[in-house]
């Protein structure tokens, strides 16, 4: 049996400090984990057990210094800047105890939304596929590995357009940690290594525009640029 075309080769994402390369396999965004985001989104905090889970393709992954071309059919683009988890270990239902054990290295990531198609889709109770899944919408830096860096629980996390601040948190401020975060998804479906999770945001994400430079920093983990072309 042979292939009718060549296989697909997975994006994958600079290590600091290393020629190799992390390769993505899917990547998971959390949605309304900090506070003060979720308060100006008007949606509410996290109730029950089950966090709001967006799935993302691979495909959708560029790297930091890349250009994200300004995606068609959309009138209002918005960064949101996030510390993103990479998994290193498979694991299925996980403790919350053992959950970091799991864990490769962390780095900094742009969940990138159409707001304008996630409004019409929040209206219309559609999922929200079309707004977080097209080329270039999840930018990520370099991943510093755990080896280097240990776990971070606290650290000022930030997203400057143009040199101007737009949002300023703490990644102490997730409600759902890293733990949480892997033990839970791992009860709905097991992890494995190259999968990715986008954490959350803290509040102030707003529209960019082409031409505009993005820059995000982790106060202990890395930052991120990237230009809208």
């Amino acid at each position: 049996m042979s292939l009718n075309f060549l296989p697909w080769v997975p994006p994958s994402i600079a290590i600091r400090n290393s020629h190799d390369r992390f390769p993505a396999r899917r990547i998971y965004t959390i949605g309304r984990n900090y506070a003060d985001h979720a308060a100006e989104t008007g949606l509410g905090q996290k109730t029950g057990s089950v966090p709001g889970v967006s799935l993302k393709p691979a495909d959708s992954l560029i790297n930091d210094g890349d250009t994200l071309v300004y995606p068609p059919a959309t009138q209002q683009l918005d960064p949101e800047v996030e510390m993103v988890i990479a998994i290193g270990r498979t694991g299925e239902n996980i403790s919350e105890s053992s959950a970091l054990e799991h864990v490769f290295g962390y780095a900094v990531g742009f969940d990138m939304i159409r707001r304008d198609i996630m409004r019409e889709c929040i209206a219309n109770e559609h999922s929200w596929d079309l707004c977080k899944s097209f080329a270039g919408a999840s930018p990520i830096g370099s991943i510093a590995p755990v080896s280097e860096i240990g776990h971070p629980h606290r650290g000022s996390i930030t997203l400057s357009v143009n040199g101007d601040t737009r949002q300023v948190g703490d990644i102490s401020d997730l409600i759902w940690d890293a733990a949480e975060i892997l033990s839970r998804l791992s009860h709905y479906s097991a992890l494995h290594p190259g999968d990715i999770v986008f954490t959350g945001t803290p509040k102030g994400p707003g529209p960019v525009e082409k031409g505009d430079t993005l820059a995000g920093a982790i106060e202990g983990i890395g930052d991120l640029t990237i230009r809208i072309g």
